[in-house]
């Protein structure tokens, strides 16, 4: 599976490097969007989600790099209002 990478701008303006173990993430985020928080919030979890399970369909068992991306994604997301705004910078 081709790894991707994808560089985000956070609300406050901190710029983060992220992993998908898949190119699902193109389906989800465009390079030079804009997101609302909880709209990135949906479309990163579904994403890094459907790249965990086309891991587990091809290996037998689900990304744990993918899972974790999303939880720390999770964990940042929860420092911002919903209507704040995400950028995603790239998609590598």
């Amino acid at each position: 599976m081709p790894e991707t990478s994808f560089r985000i701008r956070w609300p406050d303006g901190v710029e983060e490097d992220c992993y998908s173990p898949s190119t699902v993430i193109h389906d989800h985020l465009k390079a030079g969007q804009t997101y609302r928080v909880d709209d990135f919030d949906l479309r990163s979890r579904t994403a890094l989600d459907l790249a965990a399970r086309r891991v587990e369909a091809k290996y037998g068992f689900r990304c744990s790099s993918a899972d974790a991306q999303a939880a720390k994604l999770a964990i940042a997301i929860a420092r911002y209002k919903p209507e704040e705004t995400i950028r995603c910078l790239t998609i590598r």
